[in-house]
């Protein structure tokens, strides 16, 4: 959070200005305060903004130029006020804070240039182009301990039964409560036995009495359909993704191939990562 801005209003959302604002001499570099000789830019304001949350974004501009202003000085007088008396572990956090910010510099160029179109059909063809259709079903089951249950059932439901409330009075699962629906399904997703005698179903039908590791089966097929793959559009954000990863991936390890790179702390007892005493020697 950003304290001097903070204290403000409430966000008001601005109106888009009619005209641009001119910008000063020296544009982002432009001088807007200094503390004890320590220049404070233009350009240093512009970046605060840009990486405020997004409650302040929408603040008004005079508010959010003298919260970010205010902020700035008083970081920079906070910050004089100390130099010289760090210690060790500010001076590792500073390191590491400003090796991860480099970091994600260098990925966000690679990120933000790997998904083009071509990237986007490219991916989707490695995964789709190929795919075979398939077929799916939709089911409902009556699950119950014995065959002598099941088939009790069964006659039932051949009088003249409903079948989803047979499956309410009767199935032990969890699916009871919903007339015994299984939903969409396909290959794999079964256990084998309950599987095959769905695939050997009309749709309609009532099978007879089926045993699995779960009990005894009433299933019951009530209709099918042909699941095609889908298409770019459906797919474009997690193939994005997915070039996005590969691309900063081979990135990271482009680089880090080509560095000369040395571990002899690879042997160090992974329990000194605890220990903070020793930041303070």
């Amino acid at each position: 959070m950003v304290p001097a801005i903070a204290q403000t209003a409430a966000p008001v959302e601005n109106a888009a200005p009619a005209v641009p604002p001119t910008p000063p001499e020296g544009g982002a570099n432009a001088i807007v305060a200094t503390v004890n000789g320590t220049d404070i830019t233009l350009g240093h304001m512009i970046v605060l903004r840009a990486n405020l949350p997004a409650q302040y974004q929408s603040l008004p501009d005079d508010i959010l130029f003298k919260g970010i202003l205010d902020q700035l000085v008083q970081q920079a007088a906070m910050a004089q006020s100390v130099e010289g008396k760090t210690t060790l572990r500010d001076t590792l956090a500073m390191e590491n804070d400003r090796r991860g910010y480099l970091s994600g510099v260098a990925l966000q160029a690679v990120a933000g240039t790997a998904v083009t179109d071509a990237a986007l059909q490219t991916a989707y063809d490695a995964k789709f182009a190929d795919a075979a259709e398939t077929k799916e079903y939709n089911a409902a089951h009556i699950l119950v301990k014995t065959k002598e249950e099941a088939e009790k059932i069964k006659a039932d439901i051949t009088a003249g039964a409903a079948f989803a409330e047979m499956a309410v009075a009767h199935s032990s699962d969890g699916a009871a409560a919903n007339g015994g629906d299984l939903g969409w399904f396909s290959d794999g997703m079964m256990v084998p036995q309950f599987q095959d005698a769905v695939f050997a179903m009309a749709v309609g039908d009532v099978s007879a009495p089926v045993e699995t590791q779960f009990g005894w089966h009433l299933i019951q097929l009530k209709e099918t359909r042909i699941k095609s793959a889908p298409t770019l559009d459906d797919m474009r954000e997690e193939l994005a993704t997915e070039i996005e990863q590969a691309a900063v991936e081979a990135h990271i390890k482009s680089i880090t191939d080509a560095a000369t790179i040395a571990r002899p702390g690879e042997g160090f007892d992974p329990a000194l990562l605890r220990d903070l005493s020793l930041l303070d020697k």
